[in-house]
């Protein structure tokens, strides 16, 4: 069984196709699939998304690059991740692409994301683009070490990788990680340990070799794991295995 750790089956691109959805991951032997938020306003049905599927789960939390939405508080972020379908605090991070030098606003949303996991006592999704130094920075800073969480669609080098996993923090992979100007990122692909390793795919977007450009979906993860099994010298099966337990031993959904 394949977990897709990271998908937004609540954008315009997939919110009317849910059941199909369901059936392509059935037929590929998708299992679960993590439903990330990315603003309050969008939460109930990012949550209600969840509850009709045995399958699916949901995260709580306001992406880094959205300046003009509902900010989040510690007190909201931990009262929608009380319930049981809510396994994650995010997508929350840093976001320095789109935003160059980054923001005060944007990395106090981020410190306040941390604060919330802590008490909530639940992982942090991490995002950061652009911004390696100062996410780090944050986690530590914030003892976000103490709930640990995921580094989504990772695309940095060896090292923040590794300064990631000295906190705790599994490193998940995308379908980037199937193009072919990704050399540099499989090369970190192969060093992540097997018990922190996660796979995702960030559907809509980043759909994998073969399917490069279309508009990416839940099933579609088989195809990082089988670049990943061929990278790490490792049988599809035990990628699958490994990854799976990794994920459902870190949300616990």
């Amino acid at each position: 069984m394949l977990v897709d750790s990271h998908c937004h089956l609540d954008f315009p691109e997939l919110a009317g196709r849910i059941d199909e959805l369901l059936a392509a991951m059935a037929e590929h032997d998708v299992g679960h699939a993590l439903c990330v938020c990315v603003a309050l306003p969008e939460f109930e049905q990012v949550l209600a998304l969840a509850q009709r599927d045995e399958r699916l789960s949901a995260s709580v939390g306001v992406h880094p690059d959205y300046p003009d939405t509902v900010e989040p508080d510690v007190d909201t972020l931990v009262r929608l991740a009380a319930h049981p379908k809510v396994v994650a605090i995010g997508e929350t991070g840093l976001e320095y692409y789109s935003t160059p030098g980054g923001a005060d606003w944007q990395r106090e949303r981020f410190r306040v994301h941390i604060r919330a996991a802590r008490r909530a006592g639940k992982p942090l999704i991490v995002h950061t683009r652009a911004a390696a130094a100062d996410t780090l920075q944050l986690l530590r800073d914030e003892g976000a070490e103490a709930v640990g969480g995921v580094m989504h669609c990772f695309t940095e080098d060896w090292e923040t990788a590794r300064a990631a996993l000295d906190l705790g923090f599994h490193v998940s992979f995308s379908g980037i990680v199937t193009f072919r100007n990704a050399a540099a990122l499989r090369e970190v692909a192969a060093k992540v340990p097997d018990d922190r390793l996660l796979i995702e795919t960030d559907a809509p977007y980043l759909a994998p070799v073969p399917n490069r450009g279309k508009t990416n979906e839940p099933a579609f993860v088989r195809f990082v794991a089988a670049c990943l099994a061929e990278l790490r010298g490792q049988a599809p099966e035990q990628i699958a295995k490994l990854t799976t337990d990794n994920f459902f031993r870190l949300f616990n959904p």
